[in-house]
């Protein structure tokens, strides 16, 4: 039986791998400001398609982004519920640093 702790510990562990990544962190700011193509997200980036695709991934994995697909254009959006429960999570141990 896994206890408390273990049971948090495996989404928040998916949730801070995709924010280890200074790549993955740029793309969240750039969907802060709104939805965007995989192209205009790749635009800043000296990476292959492939390599980008796999960051998308892991955020997607990690609830940090949906991602849809109209036509050919795959287009991704941030997911602010990703933000509160790190948040939420943050505040718990909140007393540690005040004190």
């Amino acid at each position: 039986m896994l206890s408390h702790m273990d049971q948090q510990s495996a989404p928040l562990d998916d949730v801070f791998q995709a924010l280890a990544d200074p790549t993955r962190r740029a793309i969240l700011s750039r969907l802060g400001a709104g939805p965007a193509s995989v192209g205009e997200l790749a635009a800043p980036f000296d990476m292959a398609l492939t390599s980008l695709m796999k960051h998308l991934k892991i955020l997607e994995r990690g609830g940090w982004i949906t991602t849809s697909k109209q036509g050919r254009v795959r287009t991704c959006a941030i997911q602010t519920q990703r933000f509160a429960e790190v948040g939420a999570w943050l505040y718990g141990y909140r007393g540690l640093w005040e004190a």
